[in-house]
C-alpha cells in the first residue's frame, strides 16, 4: 500500500468510508492511481475519475453525504479552491458580455437531455413534497404554491426572470389567468416553451436581465440567482425594484449557501456544470435588498432538493439507452450522475439550502399571510 493509498484510507475512516468496502456507500477502486490523483487535484480528480469509470460505488450520493458531514472536502487539495475563489472575488464572471455563457454551456444541452430527465412541464428546480408521491405532482405542488405566495389574480402582469421552459408561465397563464413576460439566455428553452404556451397570454423571450423595461403586478425568478454572482446581486435588485409595481410582490426562489466561504461552488461544479455559478448567504441577500424591499416571508425548501434530485437521476438512468441513442457519450452520462448526486449529498448533508422568499416595496398593507 502506497502512501497515497494509507492518506487516503485513513481521511475516508473519519466518515466510516472504507475503500473497497462491503457497503452499498463504499467506492471500489478500478485504477490504483486515483488514490494519487485524488490527494493532487481534490474535487476535480476525484469527478473526473468517476467520468473515466477509475471508480464506482452503489450509493454515489451517500458516499458524498457522509464526507461531508465530517467536512473530508475541507481537508482535500484545499489550494484548487483558490483560482476559483480569486476569481470570483477578483472578476465579475458574470458581466453582461458573458450573460449568455451559461445557456450556451449548460441550458442549451439539447432538450432530449432534460426532457429525459424532468418533469411533464419541464421544471428545472426544487419540487415541493409535502403532500406529493412523483415528480409531476411535486413540480406542479412548487408552481401552485409559488402562485399563491405571489397572491396571483386573474389579469395581473407576472415578469418571470430565469423563465427556463415555461413551465411556471405556462401553469400560471393556465390556472390563474394572469399575462407573462418570461426571460432565459437559452435560445432551446425559449423555443421549446413558445411552442407550448401557443394560445396563451405567455411571452417568452432571449433576454439578459439588465435590459428589461416596463412594470409589472409580481415578478418571480426561480433558479436564475445562483447565476448573477456577487458583484451584480444590486444591480439585479435594482432592476427588480424598477420593473415591480409600488404595490407589487417580488418571489425570489434561489439555492443559498450557510456561509460566505461556501458561495463559490467547487470546481469540478464550475469546470463542468454551472460556470461561475455563486450561492447567496443569508447577509449578503439582506444587503443587497434592504434598500429596495421589505423582506415579507422566508421559507426553507432545502430538504426537498435531496428528493427532487434524487428522482431526475432515477429519470436519467432509466432513459440511460435513449440518452446514448441521441448522441450523449458514456463520459457525458457519468459526468451527469455524478452531478445530480453530489448535489443530492450537499442537500442532505444541509451544506446547501432552497430558500423562497417574498419581498415587498413598502410592506404589504394588513400584513403578509405566509403560504405553505
Amino acid at each position: 500500500m502506497n502512501h497515497a493509498e494509507q492518506t487516503l484510507r485513513d481521511w475516508l475512516k473519519r466518515a466510516d468510508i472504507v475503500l473497497n468496502g462491503e457497503r452499498p456507500s463504499h467506492p471500489k477502486v478500478h485504477n490504483t492511481a486515483l488514490y494519487e490523483r485524488v490527494l493532487s487535484d481534490g474535487i476535480v480528480g476525484l469527478g473526473e475519475a468517476y467520468m473515466e469509470g477509475w471508480w464506482d460505488c452503489e450509493q454515489p450520493d451517500q458516499l458524498i453525504y457522509k464526507a461531508l458531514q465530517k467536512s473530508l472536502d475541507r481537508r482535500l487539495a484545499p489550494l484548487k479552491m483558490l483560482p476559483v475563489m480569486l476569481r470570483a472575488k477578483w472578476v465579475n464572471r458574470q458581466r453582461r458580455a458573458k450573460a449568455f455563457a451559461i445557456g450556451e454551456h449548460h441550458y442549451d444541452l439539447g432538450n432530449d437531455l432534460y426532457t429525459h430527465m424532468l418533469d411533464k412541464r419541464m421544471v428545472y428546480t426544487c419540487a415541493y413534497w409535502q403532500n406529493a408521491d412523483t415528480l409531476d405532482q411535486a413540480q406542479e405542488a412548487k408552481l401552485d404554491l409559488t402562485c399563491r405566495k405571489m397572491h396571483l389574480e386573474s389579469g395581473m402582469t407576472v415578469l418571470d426572470i430565469g423563465c427556463g421552459w415555461g413551465g411556471l408561465a405556462r401553469f400560471a397563464a393556465e390556472k390563474y389567468g394572469v399575462n407573462v413576460v418570461g426571460i432565459t439566455v437559452s435560445k432551446e428553452q425559449v423555443a421549446w416553451g413558445m411552442e407550448r404556451c401557443q394560445g396563451l397570454p405567455v411571452e417568452l423571450r432571449l433576454q439578459d436581465y439588465r435590459d428589461l423595461t416596463g412594470q409589472f403586478d409580481r415578478i418571480v425568478s426561480l433558479g436564475m440567482f445562483e447565476h448573477v454572482g456577487l458583484k451584480n446581486y444590486t444591480t439585479f435588485m435594482r432592476v427588480v425594484n424598477r420593473c415591480l409595481k409600488p404595490d407589487g410582490l417580488f418571489l425570489l426562489h434561489s439555492v443559498g449557501a450557510n456561509r460566505a466561504r461556501d458561495s463559490v461552488i467547487n470546481p469540478w461544479m464550475d469546470k463542468y456544470i454551472f460556470p461561475g455559478a455563486m450561492l447567496p448567504t443569508v447577509r449578503q441577500l439582506a444587503d443587497v435588498t434592504e434598500p429596495y424591499f421589505i423582506m415579507e416571508d422566508w421559507h426553507n425548501l432545502g430538504a426537498d432538493y435531496d428528493t427532487t434530485l434524487l428522482a431526475w437521476m432515477a429519470n436519467v438512468k432509466r432513459n440511460k439507452a435513449a440518452l446514448l441513442a441521441a448522441g450523449y457519450d458514456e463520459r457525458f452520462y457519468r459526468m451527469w450522475i455524478f452531478y445530480l448526486l453530489c448535489c443530492a449529498a450537499s442537500f442532505r448533508a444541509r451544506r446547501n439550502q432552497l430558500w423562497q422568499i417574498v419581498y415587498t416595496k413598502g410592506g404589504m398593507q394588513g400584513g403578509y399571510r405566509a403560504v405553505r
